[in-house]
Parts: C-alpha cells; sequence; structure tokens
C-alpha cells in the first residue's frame, strides 16, 4: 500500500474530478503523483484515475509502482455514497463459466463459501473489480504469502494451509456445486447476471436494513428519532402544503432541496411524494412512499395491456413491489427500483433504461451474444409501449401497498384483475414482521 498526499488529488476552480469513460475523450487521463513505497520505502508513483460507471457512480481506480524494488498494487475505491440498504448475493456455482461472472467487491463486504467453511471480513482486503475466479486466485495468493516462513516456524499450521489451499483451488475445476457469497452493509457490490435481463435461477440478491452496529461500522450517524407530533390537525395541513428541506445531491454531493407532498389517490391510498432537484450537475430524482400501514395481505396486480389508452393508467409502485412481464420472461426483484408514482409508460420506459444501460451487460465487457439478446428485450419492450406487441404487467406488492389505476372505477375493470393473498414466512421475514409485536408488548413488572 502507498502513501499519498491527500492536497495532490483535490480538484480546484470547480473543475469536475468524476469524468464519464470515454474511449475518445483525450482529457481522461490519470492523474500521477509521487507516493511512498512500504516494501522499499523509497519514492515511487501512483496513477489515480477518478471516473464513473452508471451502475455505481463515482469510483477510484489507482496504480502503484515502485521503479526501485518493482512492487506494484492495484485497487479500486468507491467515490459515491453508501446505499440506503446493505446487499446480500449468493451465487451457486455450477460450471466453469459461472467463475467468468465479473465481481464488485467493495472494502466493507464479507466473502463466503459455506461449504470451506472460508470467509474473508471485511476492511481486510481492498474493493476489487474482478471475477469469481480472480477473487478465488486472490485468497489463493494471500494464503501462500507467508508459507515458506510458516513451514520453518509452524509445520503443523503450514501442513493444515497447504491441505486448505488445495481446496481452494480445486474449486476452480467445479468438480461439484458451492456457494460464493458476498455481504455488503454498504450495498456498492455487485454479482454479474449473464442472463439478464431474465432472472438467474443461481443467483439470489436480497436487500435489508442495515443494523446499528453496521451502521456504525461504516461511519453512519443514526438519526434523532422524530418528534410525536402534539396536534392530530397537523397531518391533515400537510395534504396542503409541499415541504421543503436541505439534503445533498446523490450524484455531485453538493447542497440541494428535496421537496416532499402528501397525496390522496382516489379509491387507494395516501402516498407521499418526494423529489429532489440539484441546480449545480442538473440532477433529478423522485421516489415514492407508502403514507400508510402494512396491509394485512398481499397484493397481486395483473393488467392485461392491450390498449394505447393502458399506457396512460396512473401506477404506483412501491418499493416492496416485484414486477413481471409473463411474454418477456421477466422480472425484476423488490428494490431494483425505487417507489414510483408514474403511468404505466412511464414504469416500462425506466425498466428499459434501468436493463440497457446497465454498463456489465452492455459495456465493453459484453459478448455479442448478450448484447443481441438485450437489443431484442429492448425491441419488444417498445413494441409493447408502441401497442404493437399484447402483454401482461404483473405487480406483485407483499406490503399490498401498490396500485394502477382502475379506468371503469368504481365498476371492476375487465382488463385488470386484483389477487389478495397471505404472505408466507419469508416474505414476512423479509419485510421485518415476524418479530414485530404491537401488542403487549411491554413486559409485565415483577
Amino acid at each position: 500500500m502507498s502513501v499519498i498526499n491527500e492536497e495532490n488529488v483535490r480538484g480546484g476552480g470547480g473543475e469536475q474530478l468524476f469524468k464519464d469513460i470515454n474511449a475518445e475523450d483525450d482529457e481522461l487521463e490519470p492523474t500521477i503523483v509521487e507516493s511512498l513505497c512500504m516494501h522499499c520505502y523509497k519514492d515511487g508513483s501512483t496513477r489515480l484515475l477518478l471516473t464513473k460507471i452508471p451502475f455505481f457512480k463515482e469510483i477510484i481506480i489507482s496504480s502503484f509502482s515502485c521503479p526501485h524494488c518493482n512492487w506494484t498494487n492495484t485497487e479500486i475505491q468507491s467515490a459515491g455514497r453508501i446505499q440506503d440498504q446493505g446487499v446480500l448475493y449468493t451465487l451457486k456455482v455450477t460450471s466453469k463459466s459461472d467463475l467468468n461472472r465479473e465481481v464488485v467487491k467493495s472494502d466493507s463486504a464479507t466473502t463466503r463459501i459455506p461449504e470451506l467453511e472460508f470467509e474473508i471480513p471485511a476492511f481486510t482486503q481492498k474493493g476489487a473489480l474482478s471475477t469469481i475466479e480472480g477473487l478465488l486466485d486472490r485468497a489463493v495468493a494471500g494464503l501462500e504469502q507467508d508459507q515458506v516462513l510458516r513451514r520453518i516456524q509452524d509445520p503443523e499450521v503450514a501442513a493444515q494451509l497447504d491441505e486448505f489451499i488445495e481446496k481452494l483451488k480445486a474449486l476452480k475445476n467445479v468438480e461439484s456445486e458451492f456457494s460464493f457469497v458476498i455481504d455488503d452493509p454498504s450495498g456498492n457490490s455487485f454479482i454479474e447476471n449473464p442472463l439478464a435481463p431474465q432472472q438467474d435461477p443461481d443467483l439470489t440478491v436480497t436487500r435489508y436494513r442495515r443494523s446499528e452496529a453496521q451502521n456504525s461500522v461504516l461511519g453512519i450517524q443514526e438519526e434523532d428519532p422524530e418528534p410525536e407530533l402534539e396536534h392530530p390537525g397537523f397531518v391533515e395541513s400537510l395534504k396542503n402544503e409541499v415541504l421543503v428541506f436541505n439534503t445533498n445531491c446523490p450524484e455531485c454531493n453538493a447542497p440541494a432541496h428535496t421537496n416532499m407532498k402528501l397525496v390522496q389517490i382516489p379509491h387507494f391510498k395516501e402516498v407521499i411524494i418526494m423529489a429532489t432537484n440539484c441546480d449545480s450537475c442538473g440532477h433529478r430524482t423522485n421516489e415514492v412512499k407508502s403514507g400508510g400501514a402494512t396491509e394485512e395481505q398481499g397484493t397481486k396486480i395483473t393488467l392485461n395491456i392491450a390498449q394505447p389508452i393502458d399506457m396512460s393508467r396512473d401506477l404506483l409502485k412501491s418499493e416492496t413491489c416485484s414486477v413481471e412481464i409473463p411474454e418477456l420472461d421477466f422480472e425484476l426483484g423488490m428494490a431494483a427500483l425505487a417507489g414510483k408514482f408514474t403511468t404505466v409508460e412511464g414504469l416500462l420506459k425506466d425498466i428499459k433504461d434501468l436493463v440497457m444501460k446497465n454498463p456489465f451487460t452492455c459495456g465493453d465487457s459484453a459478448v455479442s451474444e448478450r448484447g443481441d439478446k438485450l437489443r431484442a428485450f429492448a425491441h419488444k419492450m417498445d413494441a409493447i409501449i408502441s401497442g404493437e406487441l399484447k402483454a401482461r404487467l404483473v405487480l406483485d406488492d407483499p406490503a399490498g401497498n401498490s396500485y394502477i389505476q382502475n379506468i371503469c372505477a368504481p365498476d371492476a375493470d375487465p382488463q385488470m384483475e386484483t389477487e389478495k393473498y397471505t404472505r408466507s414466512y419469508d416474505q414476512n421475514e423479509e419485510l421485518g414482521l415476524n418479530d414485530m409485536r404491537t401488542e403487549n408488548y411491554q413486559q409485565e413488572e415483577p
């Protein structure tokens, strides 16, 4: 690891530090700073590239080299914000092709292989942009680093490590199925889905709320609890006001304003619409939160898109809602898109943009076959939006807080089917309802 003078990498004069990757941009050149080599303690050089990846936003790629001892070190660091939720990736490696999946592992991520009871704790390795095979090779190299000295000082431990290293190397032959798990409370890690935009049956992605201990490790300060409202009529007054509060832009971190409005959706319930506009970089974002409680039952809404008027139906997708288009074999899990209050057309366009702008499916690393599949998917999405192709849109919300406008209200809509169902134990667990007690929760005095 090299020691870098922080003042050498600061931007001045209002210049944009993080630039988009563009092969034709001559200005996208690394910054070279003089650094101390921690191997021979002589002067070396570090090349820094501050760039933006659409999925990971800002990142810092650094490469150190020492001309005296020829020691090198490369790493990747996330310069973007910590995500609202942590993420847990579980991949079943069943073939050698799975070893070629691209992986982004941040320094706050924990890597596990349950079959070997092997774990790489968080903050013990620097962030890396690699593959499954590359991370296995990195783990083997770390274990073999001091084996020569260990065989002299403690032969018994060295022999046990040699045996374990052989097991790690044997995983690359994929003679038997094993699991590869990445648990990142910052939410900035990623495992490639080669079947995108379809769901990968071997890859499970779970987003979760961080614990207080994880927030403390990440350096996030807990917000103070909101004071109780003294007057019940205060909520009623919010319906006629737009609240404005200060925040930071999620793209450039400049001071910005967020507007919040409480809106009543006809024949449904209250929702909270939040919109952030940044005057510095022009970034805009909006999100919808449910203003009510979690319903007693989940809701599954199926809309048959058959007429152009169906594209203009109002639609509310909560953050706990998954989206499915059976005609395209497409499924979008919960939390992949934030809560949205839009139209059917708006949701379909957002899904198309989310799939097509993912750099791991359409970037320089994408294979031609995958690009053909995505272009075919985009063509079918355009056909659905234009009315050339009939399809079904399915919203499955276990919290029951999603909605599609019924244009025949208060009568039943022949093109739309709404089903209420009882949530499973796993769905209640994901919503945090299994351990929630709202009655008789106070301990009785002895």
